[in-house]
């Protein structure tokens, strides 16, 4: 089932950090089986309070896969890279949806 990370910038402290971040974590990503989805971009809230400041979010086609990338050894200094770089909030989802149950309603 596919899985999506969601990570909302909240806050850049330091721009010069996350464009070497950006420089060279897209291959990564691609290496474990991710694509990304939406990078940043205009938000309209239609439902509650959230108020997402620069959203990032990556296919997986596994939650397994998407913690592969995250927890793998090749990534953790651009994850180091990018908290130090600001303040983010992320979450990790798995897809229970049936697509063709959802093309059929």
């Amino acid at each position: 089932m596919a899985a999506y990370c969601l990570f909302d910038n909240v806050e850049v402290l330091d721009p010069a950090k996350l464009e070497r971040y950006a420089a060279g974590v897209f291959p990564i990503v691609e290496r474990y089986g991710g694509r990304y989805v939406l990078v940043g971009g205009k938000c309209d809230v239609v439902e509650g309070q959230w108020r997402p400041t620069y959203p990032v979010m990556i296919e997986f086609p596994s939650l397994e896969q998407a913690y592969r990338w995250y927890n793998s050894e090749e990534y953790q200094a651009y994850k180091e890279l990018r908290l130090a770089a600001g303040t983010y909030n992320a979450v990790f989802m798995e897809s229970t949806a049936n697509e063709n149950a959802l093309q059929e309603e």
